[in-house]
């Protein structure tokens, strides 16, 4: 008689013909009888089974060690041959557990055990994802070593509009070191800019303007503006006037940023004046060399032969 892990408790299954396929080389058994595993204790005369990565699994207790950040009974599971990449019915793995989690060095000990660091759930998340969610910039800096993907298919969930809609700020700078695209468009959110504008989330905003995001692109024909306009910071939508967005823009419905603006409020205020203000000369030149210079190599400027007070200025800082 073994025991397998289910959600809902402990299972108790015979060994025998058929029994969860484990004779058939569906499962494989890890734990002896009478042998109690080091971390996980009253387990003795407990039995598991390990499932090949793509075959139904409920949370196995390497699930369990992983989302708890348990690293000494995490350790002891996959020295006793626990398969690193064990699924659940939704694909979820020990991986993503972690992260989701912030355990970083439980992180690190799956992938060093051979963790697949681009595993997908049914939904489409991938462990990267849910470092960048929950705000953990260790773990994505981790991932992304270990050769994660921050960019899939366009209609999987990104890790960067997720870092962007939530303000995690420096996930998302991880990301950008590593060469993401800032104008990564998902049809039904848009780009990151335009999700950092919709959530408010001035650090993101900033840092994705830094990176040379384009400020038109938006959702649609919605642009990052129009998003703004439709909140109450003024901060944000003057730091985006500032990087050239267009006041004059207009959506699907021919309508401006000011006219999805709340009536009377300050942000409303803010756009009519700049409405009537013309645009400093000097602001229109950086708003050219940064457009001459291009995106990829914004990051180069602190090396051209300029001023120290110049280069500052053609990076808005």
């Amino acid at each position: 008689m073994s025991r397998v892990r289910l959600s809902s408790g402990w299972l108790e299954v015979p060994w025998g013909d058929g029994d969860l396929g484990a004779e058939k080389g569906l499962g494989e058994r890890v734990c002896p009888e009478n042998q109690e595993a080091e971390g996980l204790p009253g387990l003795r005369g407990a039995c598991f089974l390990s499932f090949p990565a793509g075959s139904w699994a409920d949370r196995s207790p390497l699930h369990e060690a992983a989302s708890q950040g348990r690293l000494l009974a995490l350790r002891t599971l996959l020295s006793q041959g626990y398969n690193v990449n064990a699924v659940t019915i939704d694909h979820v793995t020990p991986l993503h557990e972690a992260c989701l989690g912030d355990h970083v060095a439980c992180a690190r000990t799956l992938l060093e055990a051979g963790a697949n660091v681009n595993a997908i759930t049914i939904d489409g998340v991938t462990p990267l994802f849910n470092a960048c969610s929950q705000g953990s910039a260790s773990c994505t800096a981790l991932l992304l070593e270990y050769g994660a993907k921050p960019q899939l298919e366009s209609c999987l969930p990104s890790p960067t509009h997720e870092a962007a809609s939530k303000g995690h700020h420096e996930c998302l700078e991880i990301l950008i070191s590593w060469g993401i695209d800032v104008d990564q468009d998902i049809p039904h959110l848009g780009t990151p800019l335009y999700t950092a504008c919709q959530s408010q989330q001035f650090h993101c905003i900033r840092k994705l303007l830094y990176a040379g995001a384009d400020v038109q692109k938006g959702k649609y024909w919605d642009t990052p503006l129009h998003a703004a306009a439709q909140q109450s910071c003024t901060e944000i939508v003057s730091l985006l006037l500032e990087f050239g967005a267009d006041i004059n823009a207009k959506n699907t419905e021919l309508l401006r940023p000011v006219d999805v603006a709340t009536s009377s409020s300050l942000v409303e205020r803010l756009l009519l004046q700049r409405e009537v203000t013309p645009s400093s000369l000097s602001q229109l030149c950086r708003l050219c060399i940064r457009s001459c210079i291009g995106r990829p190599r914004l990051h180069l400027i602190p090396q051209l032969q300029l001023p120290t007070l110049l280069q500052n200025f053609l990076q808005h800082r």
